[in-house]
């Protein structure tokens, strides 16, 4: 994607592509029939709750498989692909970083070899949006 040098500007441009996106891939589901459930974010079961902060350490975002989150199963498909209704925060998130202010890490727990959300949504939807590979993250 082309910056325009406009922070604002080129954050409403990402949050549109990857809104429209989002849909496009809603519409498809319905389409070839899968009822729109394959796209949707996983909601995990409750892990233990560790202690405050773990060690941080770059993850994968591909191995980032769901959220503990139910609420945040609505705002995101399984791609992280945002709804219309996080569009102010996450244009504020998209800024940060290209301002290039340090974001702090997300909150994962590890199930298996992949990962599951705790906290930092919007940071995991921007990091994919801006095409990066990995994230920090502080394991709980």
């Amino acid at each position: 994607m082309l910056l325009t040098g406009s922070p604002q500007a080129d954050a409403e441009k990402a949050f549109a592509r990857a809104n429209r996106a989002r849909r496009r891939a809603a519409v498809l589901d319905t389409v070839i029939r899968r009822g729109g459930c394959s796209r949707r974010l996983r909601v995990i079961g409750e892990a233990p709750r560790a202690g405050a902060g773990g060690p941080v350490r770059e993850i994968p975002l591909d191995r980032i498989a769901g959220t503990l989150e139910p609420t945040r199963a609505e705002l995101f498909d399984a791609d992280f692909r945002p709804a219309a209704s996080t569009r102010q925060r996450w244009q504020r998130v998209w800024m940060a970083e290209q301002r290039g202010v340090v974001l702090p890490p997300i909150s994962v727990t590890q199930v298996g070899d992949d990962y599951v959300i705790r906290d930092g949504h919007h940071r995991v939807s921007v990091a994919r949006a801006r095409g990066a590979a990995t994230i920090d993250a502080s394991l709980a």
